[in-house]
């Protein structure tokens, strides 16, 4: 591929409007849901801007692509109200309606949400530049996700309606949702990662206050009336606009229950500040990581190339699953270098839409002023962009940068870049890559690529007491979701999986009675008439 002429062709070229991935005009967001009514906003509203630039003159701008509401604090409050009186203190239909009942509802809903695939790819494509296959893989991940979690329920029904005897004590146990769940997605998977607690969290009897990603909001459109028809009122309500504007708000009058949010660390911090009970508050938060890769000496070179690159460069880098330092030892960091550059040469870059498309342009405001600043201070340091084109800027396009060597005086070591910036450090002695993930505000995954056992053994023992993951010879990933997500340190607060999410998202409560004639035939007559939801022996094939 002939880079340079790709990166002076850059945004030159306006997409086919036959193409069925085409925006063939700006999608307005003009309601928001509430209390089971889909409400018409009259007030400001938020323009979004795509990623992908068209030219205007004799420069470049990000094409405008909608507009979302800008709601207020009165809104938010309407939308909080209504989440509390649809729980109605564990009274209301939604957390009393049978675990069959629920899984009814979602499965209407997934219908609903099948029915807007394209509409769904193609805003993903547009407002946060994610290719066309990744964009799909992201929406098929979902449905996955869901199905997933409902089967999971189904077992934990299964293992959940049967009755303990322990010491004259008979007891049936179950799990319980918390109440009103705020709910808060990332950008960089605006649908699956959202789902992947909004999902659980709601199937197990919460209701949710749900305020969609900074970036990938357009999306969710056509998902307001899935919502809508699938679910009781008031059990899923939607909050637009400035989150300093309309989740402080909520979080300060203390009726969340259970915050779900995947962002940083520091505006997790800010929103759990602003809960005047602490202690009420249940948090499943994914937040920032900054996963190491150590590549021995003995490692499978070719194999340690294209595993690094997939984990540094998929999405941009834009994943806090993504390798974000290298650590090489010294002996065949050159060769691993030359290999690593000639790899990023070979990866198609440009538009989502285009084939094959691997580099993408960046959705976020000022992203390529920030990495050309990280690029910037790494050189005044000592590295060098080693390969070619690197930290070359075209608007909102930045063209992978390896630096190398890099050492513990530059951000790049310190930072989480979140984007196409590879960091190297060669190292000879293991005590360097282990002092820092040992010193590292963050304990998510690591990468380890060695052949030798022993040494793997040895290194595994150590690291699985400073991350949560360690990888053998691969990538650090998410997935599949049947394994624990989790993190140490600043990285996360809870454990998510398709069975993890359930039980995040509920505590474990009990019924209890004397073992006695009297106690045994409230329960049977219980059970008989079939006059609880809660004590129940009935279970879902």
């Amino acid at each position: 591929m002939d880079v340079r002429a790709k990166l002076a062709q850059m945004f030159q070229e306006v997409i086919d409007p036959s193409d069925q991935y085409a925006l063939r005009e700006p999608v307005i967001q003009k309601e928001y849901l509430v209390n089971g009514e889909l409400r018409e906003w009259q007030g400001d509203f938020l323009e979004v801007r795509s990623p992908i630039c068209e030219k205007k003159g004799d420069h470049f701008e990000r094409k405008r692509i909608g507009a979302f509401p800008q709601l207020t604090e009165k809104e938010a409050q309407e939308a909080l109200q209504a989440a509390v009186d649809a729980y109605q203190n564990g009274c209301g239909v939604w957390p009393t309606m049978t675990v069959e009942e629920r899984i009814e509802c979602v499965e209407q809903f997934l219908f609903e949400m099948l029915e807007a695939k394209q509409f769904i790819v193609t805003m993903i494509m547009w407002e946060i530049g994610k290719s066309v296959d990744d964009a799909v893989t992201e929406f098929d991940r979902t449905v996955a996700y869901i199905r997933d979690t409902i089967e999971a329920l189904k077992e934990l029904d299964r293992q959940s309606s049967r009755f303990v005897k322990e010491s004259g004590i008979m007891a049936q146990i179950r799990r319980a949702p918390f109440g009103v769940v705020l709910c808060m997605g990332p950008f960089n998977y605006p649908l699956n990662e959202t789902f992947t607690t909004l999902i659980p969290a709601l199937i197990m009897g919460n209701v949710i206050v749900f305020k969609p990603p900074k970036l990938g909001v357009l999306l969710y459109q056509p998902l307001l009336k899935a919502f809508q028809k699938a679910f009781p009122a008031g059990v899923v309500n939607t909050v637009y606009g400035r989150g300093a504007k309309v989740v402080g708000p909520l979080m300060e009058t203390g009726r969340i229950d259970s915050l779900a949010f995947i962002g940083t660390s520091k505006v997790a911090d800010v929103l759990k500040h602003q809960h005047p009970k602490p202690h009420r508050l249940k948090c499943i938060l994914g937040l920032d990581a900054k996963n190491p890769a150590i590549i021995m000496e003995d490692a499978d070179m070719d194999l340690a190339v294209r595993e690094s690159l997939l984990g540094t460069l998929s999405f941009n880098g834009q994943r806090c699953t993504a390798i974000k330092m290298l650590f090489v030892h010294q002996s065949i960091a050159p060769e691993f270098i030359q290999r690593l550059s000639a790899g990023i040469r070979e990866m198609n870059i440009g538009m989502p839409w285009e084939p094959e498309v691997k580099i993408t342009p960046l959705p976020e405001n000022n992203k390529t002023a920030d990495l050309t600043k990280l690029v910037e201070d790494a050189l005044r340091h000592g590295a060098q962009v080693v390969n070619e084109f690197g930290g070359t800027v075209k608007e909102t396009f930045f063209y992978p940068a390896v630096l190398f060597p890099v050492n513990e005086h530059m951000k790049a070591y310190q930072v989480e870049q979140f984007g196409p910036v590879i960091p190297i450090v060669p190292f000879s002695e293991i005590e360097t890559p282990l002092h820092y993930i040992i010193e590292s505000n963050f304990g998510q995954q690591v990468s380890i690529f060695c052949r030798d056992p022993y040494r793997i053994a040895t290194l595994v023992d150590q690291l699985v007491n400073q991350v949560c993951r360690v990888n053998i010879n691969s990538q650090c990933q998410r997935g599949p979701d049947i394994l624990p997500f989790n993190g140490r340190k600043d990285s996360a607060e809870g454990t998510l999986s398709v069975s993890d999410a359930l039980r995040a998202f509920t505590i474990r409560t009990l019924v209890a009675a004397k073992e006695n004639n009297t106690n045994k035939e409230i329960i049977r007559t219980i059970l008989k008439d079939d006059l609880s939801s809660f004590i129940s022996t009935d279970f879902i094939l």
